[in-house]
C-alpha cells in the first residue's frame, strides 16, 4: 500500500505553526501527525512508499527534511492505487486499514478523512483542489465512518496532547524500565509507566512521577538534577533538561533545551527555554529562543473563554486554559510577558516592557515598548538564524531563505494592519498624554 499525505484549505486555520511546515509534520503525543497515519495503514518509510501533496513554497525545504517522501509527483500518483489521506486527520485507536481491492472513503464526523482510490482518480488530485476532490470521491464510492480526530486549531493539539502520550505508550510496546536505570532516580508510581533510552544521561536527585501518566526519554537525553517530570510525557531524542519542572501533558521535540516550568505544553523542536519562567497550554516551533523569565498566562482572570488573533482576527477556542503559539525563529528577551491566548509569527523579536505584550505579533515584526513596530531587517534575521542553527550543527541555507523570503511577502497585509493598529493607538493616547505634561 502507498500513502499520500494531503494538505487542504483548512491549514491556514494551524498558523503560525504551518507556515513554515505541512501540517502533517505538527507533533501530538510521542510523533507527528504524519508518522500516526503512517504507522494506521502499515506504510513504512521505505522509497516510494509515501508521497504528500503540500503548499508548493514548503517543498525545496521538506524534500531536504525528508528525502524518503515524494513531493507533489503527478506521475508518482499515477504509478498505482494509492491511499490520499488528509494530513489533519488522525486516525482512531484501533484502526484497521481498509480493503485494498476496491475504491473506498473513510469518513470522520462526516467529513472525508482518506480515500483508497486507482491512479485514474488519484491523477486528478491537485493541490487547490484537494477538498473538491475529496468530496467528489465520496459521492462517488462507498464510504462509512471510520473515526478519529480533526485537527484545526494549534490549541487542539495542545488539549489533546496528554491523550496521545497515553495512548502512544500503551501501543508501543516498550518495555519497562531496567533496575540499572532506576538507580540513579527517584520514582513515584509504578515502574512499567517510565521507559528511558539506554543511552539517556540522568543526574543523581532527579524525580519520576507517573502517577498521572507514562514518561517517555528518548535516546541521549540528558536530564540534570533537582528536575522533575511528571507524565504524561515526551522527551525527545538529544533533549537536555536544566532544573526543570515539567508538569505533564508536554511533547518536547528533539535537540531541545529545558529549563523552568513547563506544563501542558508541546516544543517541536531545536529550541530553547533554558531558564526560569512559565510555559503553559503553549505549542512552541523550530528554532525558538524563549529568554530568561519568560512567562506566559494561560488562564483569564475571570475564568472565561480564551480568544486567540490568529492573523490578527480573534477567534474563539472554547477553552478556558490556553497559552500561546510560537512560530520558528522567534526570540524573546529576559522577563517576558506574554498575554493568555498569545500568538508570535516566526521571526519576531519580543522584548519586554514590564506589561502584558500584545496578544498578536505578525512574521518578521518586533514588539518595541510594548508594541508591535518593524523590527530587524530580513538579511538581519537571516544572518542571526544562521547562527543559531550552526550552533545545533544544521544550516540555514538558500532554500530556507527562499521559504522565508517567500513567507515575508505572503504576510506584509498582516504586517501593515498591525502597524496601523499601532499608529492608531499611538494617536488616541497623545491628547492623554499632552494634558498629563502640563
Amino acid at each position: 500500500m502507498r500513502l499520500c499525505l494531503v494538505e487542504d484549505l483548512a491549514v491556514a486555520g494551524l498558523e503560525p505553526l504551518t507556515l513554515t511546515r505541512p501540517v502533517y509534520e505538527l507533533w501530538l503525543g510521542c510523533s507527528t501527525l504524519g508518522a500516526k497515519i503512517a504507522r494506521a495503514f502499515g506504510v513504512g518509510t521505505g522509497p516510494n512508499r509515501r508521497g504528500a501533496l503540500i503548499r508548493n513554497h514548503l517543498t525545496a525545504v521538506q524534500s531536504r527534511r525528508d528525502p524518503h517522501v515524494v513531493l507533489n509527483d503527478r506521475d508518482w500518483l499515477a504509478r498505482g492505487p494509492v491511499v490520499a489521506a488528509s494530513g489533519r486527520w488522525v486516525p482512531p485507536l484501533g484502526f484497521e486499514a481498509p480493503d485494498a481491492s476496491v475504491p473506498w472513503v473513510g469518513l470522520c464526523d462526516g467529513q472525508p478523512a482518506f480515500v483508497y482510490a486507482g491512479p485514474d482518480d488519484v491523477v486528478s488530485l491537485e493541490l487547490n483542489g484537494v477538498d473538491d476532490w475529496f468530496e467528489k470521491m465520496a459521492s462517488r464510492y462507498p464510504n462509512e465512518e471510520v473515526g478519529g480526530e480533526w485537527i484545526g486549531r494549534p490549541w487542539d493539539l495542545v488539549a489533546r496532547n496528554a491523550a496521545h502520550i497515553e495512548r502512544d505508550f500503551a501501543t508501543s510496546g516498550r518495555l519497562a524500565v531496567s533496575n540499572r536505570q532506576l538507580a540513579s532516580l527517584a520514582l513515584v508510581g509504578p515502574s512499567n509507566r517510565l521507559w528511558i533510552h539506554e543511552t539517556t544521561r540522568i543526574d543523581p536527585y532527579t524525580v519520576f512521577d507517573t502517577t498521572n501518566g507514562p514518561i517517555i526519554i528518548g535516546a541521549g537525553v540528558w536530564v540534570q538534577p533537582f528536575t522533575r517530570v511528571e507524565g504524561p510525557c515526551y522527551i525527545g531524542p538529544d533533549s537536555q533538561l536544566f532544573r526543570a519542572n515539567i508538569r505533564g501533558a508536554v511533547s518536547i521535540g528533539p535537540n531541545c533545551r529545558i529549563g523552568g516550568e513547563v506544563e501542558a505544553s508541546i516544543v517541536q523542536g531545536h529550541s530553547n527555554k533554558y531558564h526560569e519562567g512559565f510555559l503553559g497550554h503553549a505549542y512552541v516551533g523550530e528554532w525558538v529562543n524563549l529568554g530568561a523569565i519568560t512567562s506566559n498566562s494561560d488562564l483569564r482572570n475571570d475564568y472565561g473563554e480564551v480568544m486567540v488573533p490568529l492573523q490578527g482576527d480573534p477567534i474563539a477556542t472554547g477553552q478556558a486554559k490556553v497559552g500561546c503559539f510560537i512560530g520558528d525563529h522567534t526570540r524573546t528577551g529576559m522577563g517576558s510577558m506574554l498575554n493568555t491566548g498569545t500568538a508570535i509569527g516566526v521571526m519576531c523579536n519580543v522584548l519586554p516592557a514590564g506589561l502584558l505584550l500584545p496578544k498578536h505579533v505578525p512574521s518578521f515584526t518586533a514588539v518595541l515598548y510594548g508594541r508591535v513596530e518593524p523590527g530587524f531587517t530580513i538579511d538581519e534575521l537571516f544572518a542571526t538564524a544562521r547562527i543559531v542553527m550552526s550552533r545545533r550543527g544544521k544550516v540555514f541555507d538558500e532554500h530556507e531563505e527562499q521559504l522565508y523570503r517567500g513567507l515575508y511577502e505572503q504576510t506584509r497585509l498582516e504586517r501593515e494592519r498591525a502597524f496601523q493598529r499601532t499608529r492608531e493607538r499611538r494617536h488616541d493616547l497623545w491628547p492623554i498624554a499632552q494634558a498629563n505634561s502640563r
